[in-house]
């Protein structure tokens, strides 16, 4: 089946999702705010769901006697967590007549940027972990890059903090 061209005057949001619950948050956030349940208004934007899968290489992160032993063990746990992600998100995503899921190789802060190019989408929608500065620091904060490099609108959404009583 061909891929569809959105509707004419229809936007496209790009959702970049992880296994984390600050992503699974900021996705079902941008579902309540931009896509009506099905029937009571058009939906205006197309959106596509983006996981990056790290490569088995990378996740694995090292090399030597054995490393190529494990490679294919670590990629099938990838693919497998990939998959879970998106399943998760497509049951999520029920309401949303026009949605594309994508698990893509690499680094998400790259595979987030290029999604939009390839989307020619207008916004981005992103979670928060809430690291620490010395945590974003040492891991380097996806949003925070993407912001910077994503050439369209970002949307940031914070999971509220849980307030004990």
């Amino acid at each position: 089946m061909a891929e569809e061209a959105p509707a004419p005057g229809k936007m496209t949001m790009v959702a970049g999702i992880d296994e984390s619950e600050h992503s699974f948050y900021a996705l079902e956030w941008a579902l309540q705010h931009f896509f009506p349940p099905s029937g009571q208004q058009p939906q205006q934007y197309r959106l596509v769901v983006v996981t990056a899968k790290p490569s088995a290489a990378s996740a694995v992160g090292l090399a030597g006697p054995g490393a190529a032993d494990v490679l294919p063990f670590v990629e099938a746990d990838l693919k497998r967590s990939a998959l879970r992600v998106i399943d998760k998100a497509k049951a999520l995503c029920a309401q949303v007549a026009d949605a594309v899921f994508e698990a893509v190789e690499g680094d998400a802060r790259n595979v987030l940027c290029e999604a939009v190019e390839r989307h020619s989408a207008e916004m981005l929608v992103v979670g928060s972990h809430g690291y620490g500065a010395i945590k974003r620091a040492v891991l380097g904060s996806v949003s925070d890059y993407c912001a910077h490099h994503a050439h369209c609108t970002v949307m940031i959404v914070k999971k509220p903090k849980q307030h004990s009583h």
